[in-house]
């Protein structure tokens, strides 16, 4: 399901964050946000989602603009993982995943087939079956962060927005989890993701979305994008920008800078 961003703005009060936003993420596509810290990333995330209301705008997902609809229904359309999720002490993988059928749950309609079908295939879908009766806390970083994925999963939305899903990640934890993301997308789902990380969103996202100052500076296919101009837009440093042996992904090398004598 796509999402269609118009003229989006958003902030807090005396404090502009985002500034008229256009964009557009296909169907079934990666797509990941990046640029330096404070520069509107997160925010525009969070307005998707409907966590922050936008000042100006209009948010599409499908055909249906997600600000005009009740919290439930928007909740069947997109799910966001943030950057730190917080869970219940002592929760286990399966207690965590199932919380990701809450928004089908009602008055009259209580815990069925169709919910543990959900979880089920949530945690098969992210290598967590064989954690579901741990608790959360007792996992390394990289297994709690596939099973936050699998509850992510388990709401069963068409859009995933996923908020820095690899910080804290080493490398070998972060590729897994972003070769989960692919996975995700390759399934039939949408995916907006917020990136620290250029080289990974080079590598994993079909396209990326620089922002700077509030504002989309660039937008399209990382081949196309990063670029040496791009990088000293973003992060006011030089690099040079060589290809990956394997796929020809931009490889982004800071070029050092003279050092002081001591």
């Amino acid at each position: 399901m796509q999402i269609s961003v118009e003229g989006l703005s958003a902030g807090y009060p005396g404090h502009p964050v985002v500034h008229a936003v256009d964009l557009e993420v296909p169907s079934g596509r990666v797509v990941a946000v990046v640029g330096p810290n404070g520069c509107g990333k997160s925010t525009l995330l969070r307005t998707i989602a409907r966590l922050h209301p936008p000042e100006s705008g209009r948010i599409g997902v499908g055909d249906t603009d997600i600000w005009r609809v009740t919290q439930r229904r928007a909740a069947h359309r997109i799910a966001l993982l943030p950057q730190s999720p917080q869970a219940p002490e002592a929760v286990t993988v399966a207690g965590l995943v199932r919380y990701g059928r809450h928004p089908h749950q009602g008055l009259f309609r209580q815990w069925s087939r169709e919910d543990e079908e959900a979880v089920r295939d949530a945690l098969a879908a992210t290598g967590t079956a064989s954690l579901a009766d741990r608790r959360l806390d007792q996992l390394s970083g990289g297994q709690r962060q596939r099973c936050w994925l699998a509850m992510v999963l388990a709401q069963q939305t068409p859009v995933v927005l996923l908020d820095e899903p690899t910080s804290a990640l080493d490398l070998g934890h972060a590729v897994e989890v972003l070769e989960l993301v692919r996975e995700v997308a390759a399934a039939g789902r949408t995916v907006l993701m917020v990136l620290h990380d250029l080289a990974g969103a080079a590598r994993y996202a079909d396209d990326i979305v620089a922002m700077h100052a509030g504002r989309v500076v660039a937008h399209g296919p990382a081949r196309e994008v990063v670029t040496a101009g791009l990088v000293r837009q973003l992060y006011g440093i030089d690099a040079d920008i060589l290809q990956a042996p394997g796929d020809g992904a931009p490889v982004v090398i800071p070029t050092a800078r003279d050092r002081l004598p001591a």
